[in-house]
C-alpha cells in the first residue's frame, strides 16, 4: 500500500524558509541549508520516477502534496534539471489548436500563475503576451481558427492587425515592402516567460521537504517486469523494488520504455537555441513566426533568447551548428533589422521527442504499474505543472483524469490522433 503523510501538505515546508531564516542566514554566521538533501538509496519505494526535470519533480511534488504519497524516489542520470528542463527557452502559453490541447495547457498556465506562492519560491513568471505572426493568407486562416477554438474554451486570444502589432513591438518591421510581410498575428496576453531553473529548484525543494528522495547521478540501466507488471528498476548504484515506475524523460523516453518492453511512436531530434548579450529592455511580448521558423523573447536581464524549429534529422547530438546561427540571424533581422549589431553570446541544443500528432503520450501502458509522461516535443516545459498534477492523480486514484484521456498511448492504434502541428511545430 502506498504510504501517506497526512500531517503535512504543500505548504508545510514554508517554516524552514521563513523571514527569520532569511535574516539569520543572510547577515548571521549560519550556513544556508541545502535546498534538497542527499539520501541513502532505499531498497524499495512506492513510486520511482525516472527523470529529474520539471515533469518528474512535479509528479513527485503533487503525489506528496495532494495525495500524501511520500515514499517516492526521483532518479536522474545527471543533476536535477540537466536535461530538457535546463535547455529550453521557458515560454509559457495555452493558445493551442485542439480543444484538448487548449484545456490542458490552460490548466498549466493557471498552476504557473500561483506556483511561486505555493512553493514559496520566486519562479519569475512574467505574463507579457505572446504573438504568433501570420505571413500568408493560409497562416492567417490558421490564426483565426486557433483564436476561435481558444475563445470557445475561455482562453484570452484574438487576431490583431499590423498596426496593433507595431504598437506592441515598435522595433518590428510591419511594412508591406518586406520579404515576408506580416498580415496579422494571434495575440495571447496570458503567455509569457519564466525562469526554468527556478521552477526546477522550487519543485525539488518542495518535494524534498515533503519526504521525497531525490537521487542525482543515478542512471537507470534496466526495468524489471514480472508477470506483466513492473517490479522495480536497476541502476548503476544497485537495484530498487517498486510497484510503480513513471517514465518522465525527454530525449531518452524510447530507451527507458524499451527497458519495460513498451514501444513508443517517438522520434528524437535536436532543437537549438541562442542568447545574446544584454541590451536595454525593448521587447515585451514573445514573438513567434512559424513561416520563418523562429521565435524570440527578452529576459528581465535584457538578453534576447532565440530559437527555431527542430533540426531536420533525428539525432541525439546536442552540439550547436553554424548553419543554425546563420539562418536564425537572417530571419531575425528580417523582422527586426535594428538588431544587426547585437552580439550572440552562446548557443546550445536540447533533445525533443516528437510524436506523429505533435501531442504528448501520458498515462498507463500495457505493462501494469509502468506509466509514461513523454513525447513532449518542443513544448514540454510549459506543461510541467499540469502533467505533474494529472499523473499524480492517475497514480493515486488509478483513474485517468479527463484532461489527459486524449493523450493515451492507445490513441495511435485507434487512430484517434490529437493533431497539434498547427500550434506546436514551432509555436513554443
Amino acid at each position: 500500500m502506498l504510504s501517506r503523510l497526512s500531517s503535512r501538505n504543500g505548504h508545510g515546508m514554508r517554516a524552514r524558509y521563513s523571514a527569520f531564516n532569511l535574516v539569520r542566514y543572510g547577515i548571521g554566521s549560519g550556513e544556508w541549508p541545502r535546498a534538497w538533501r542527499d539520501h541513502e538509496m532505499k531498497a524499495s519505494y512506492d513510486v520511482i520516477i525516472v527523470g529529474g526535470g520539471v515533469h518528474g519533480l512535479a509528479v513527485a511534488y503533487y503525489l506528496a502534496a495532494d495525495h500524501g504519497i511520500t515514499n517516492v524516489a526521483v532518479l536522474d542520470k545527471g543533476y536535477i534539471g540537466s536535461g530538457g528542463s535546463g535547455r529550453n527557452t521557458a515560454i509559457i502559453r495555452s493558445n493551442y489548436l485542439t480543444p484538448e490541447g487548449v484545456r490542458f495547457y490552460d490548466r498549466s498556465v493557471k498552476l504557473y500563475e500561483r506556483l511561486a506562492g505555493e512553493l514559496n519560491f520566486n519562479v519569475m513568471f512574467s505574463q507579457r503576451g505572446h504573438l504568433t505572426l501570420a505571413h500568408s493568407d493560409s497562416s492567417l486562416r490558421t490564426m483565426h481558427w486557433r483564436a476561435e477554438v481558444n475563445k470557445l474554451e475561455g482562453i484570452d486570444s484574438e487576431v490583431i492587425g499590423p498596426q496593433e502589432i507595431k504598437a506592441l513591438v515598435p522595433f518590428m518591421d510591419t511594412s508591406e515592402s518586406t520579404r515576408y510581410p506580416i498580415l496579422g498575428a494571434l495575440y495571447h496576453p496570458p503567455g509569457g516567460i519564466i525562469r526554468h531553473d527556478a521552477v526546477v529548484w522550487g519543485y525539488a525543494r518542495a518535494a524534498d521537504a515533503l519526504g521525497v528522495h531525490i537521487h542525482q547521478n543515478t542512471e537507470v540501466t534496466g526495468i524489471d517486469v514480472s508477470g506483466g507488471r513492473v517490479a522495480g528498476v536497476r541502476t548503476d548504484r544497485g537495484s530498487i523494488a517498486a510497484p510503480v515506475v513513471v517514465n518522465c524523460t525527454a530525449g531518452w523516453s524510447t530507451l527507458i520504455s524499451d527497458m519495460a518492453g513498451v514501444d513508443m511512436p517517438v522520434t528524437t531530434s535536436p532543437l537549438q537555441a541562442a542568447v545574446t548579450e544584454p541590451v536595454r529592455p525593448f521587447l515585451r511580448p514573445v514573438i513567434v513566426s512559424g513561416t520563418l521558423h523562429i521565435y524570440v523573447s527578452q529576459t528581465d536581464r535584457g538578453e534576447l533568447v532565440f530559437g527555431a524549429s527542430v533540426d531536420p534529422f533525428p539525432s541525439y547530438s546536442m552540439r550547436g551548428s553554424l548553419e543554425f546561427t546563420e539562418e536564425l540571424a537572417g530571419h531575425i533581422l528580417e523582422l527586426m533589422p535594428s538588431l544587426s549589431s547585437v552580439r550572440v553570446l552562446r548557443q546550445w541544443a536540447g533533445l525533443c521527442d516528437m510524436t506523429p500528432d505533435y501531442s504528448p503520450i501520458m498515462g498507463v501502458t500495457p505493462v501494469e504499474g509502468f506509466y509514461v509522461d513523454v513525447g513532449w516535443g518542443t513544448y514540454g516545459f510549459k506543461a510541467g505543472p499540469v502533467a505533474g498534477e494529472t499523473m499524480a492523480q492517475l497514480i493515486a486514484t488509478q483513474k485517468t483524469p479527463e484532461l489527459i484521456t486524449a493523450f493515451g498511448l492507445e490513441r495511435f492504434s485507434r487512430g484517434a490522433l490529437v493533431g497539434e502541428k498547427g500550434a506546436a511545430s514551432v509555436g513554443h
